[in-house]
């Protein structure tokens, strides 16, 4: 029992010190808040989803409140140990208790915090422009994103605890990008390019648009869409906890 109170304890305290490190750097916050507020007033003021559901904002906040979840997951977490490596900080890391599993469940810890921050802003300004989410939605919803926090998270360390930390900034936003405008996290598989609409379903991007928009236009759980995010969340949180390099 001691030693799963030291283990809670040690887990606790990183996920502290990165939620601190994450909310105090500027160029983070315009990724996690800036950008989506954005991409929510584009979607909203533009015929782009007109047609999807019933209204612009409806199709729209969910998307964005996934987008979220990828940008503070995959791309915040992914930089930020990037350059942990680069001046050390992890391999001081190494010398102590805290272990991979201690180190990975920290930093799911610290985003799913900023996430929770990010629903307030992102979610206050979708209502603030229409967005009326049902009761069952938002209970299905809610999970679902912390689902693929941690989805994006394992991911996002397992560039970063493999790839030289010079490489990291480059892949994790490139692919940021690709899955943000390909990928359909924001934009749904009716507008995605047909030649690509057979896999997007298949990619953590993809599974996690489709199932918060079932949950938060329809009040339905998409199981497949779940099974898929399930399936990326365990297969990278074991690759990163088995490949992820100190230094």
């Amino acid at each position: 029992m001691s030693g799963a109170a030291g283990l809670t304890r040690r887990v606790w305290q990183q996920g502290r010190y990165e939620t601190a490190a994450m909310l105090r750097n500027g160029e983070q916050l315009t990724l996690m808040i800036v950008l989506p507020l954005l991409a929510l007033i584009g979607l909203t003021v533009t015929p782009v989803l007109d047609g999807l559901g019933p209204s612009r904002i409806a199709v729209a906040a969910p998307g964005v409140l996934a987008l979220c979840t990828m940008s503070v997951g995959f791309t915040g977490q992914g930089i930020a140990t990037g350059f942990d490596r680069r001046y050390g900080v992890l391999r001081f890391l190494s010398t102590t208790p805290l272990g991979r599993g201690g180190l990975i469940a920290g930093k799911v810890l610290a985003v799913l915090v900023v996430l929770a921050v990010q629903v307030v802003v992102i979610g206050g300004a979708a209502l603030a422009l229409g967005w009326r989410p049902g009761a069952v939605g938002i209970l299905l919803g809610l999970p679902l994103l912390a689902l693929g926090a941690a989805a994006f998270t394992a991911l996002g360390l397992l560039i970063a605890g493999t790839a030289r930390p010079e490489a990291t900034l480059a892949v994790t936003n490139l692919v940021w990008i690709l899955l943000g405008v390909l990928g359909g996290i924001v934009m749904p598989v009716q507008r995605v390019p047909a030649a690509l609409a057979p896999v997007v379903g298949f990619l953590p991007s993809g599974a996690l648009g489709d199932a918060v928009r079932s949950a938060f236009l329809e009040g339905s759980l998409n199981v497949p869409a779940a099974a898929v995010l399930l399936t990326w969340t365990v297969l990278a949180g074991a690759a990163a906890t088995r490949w992820f390099r100190w230094s």
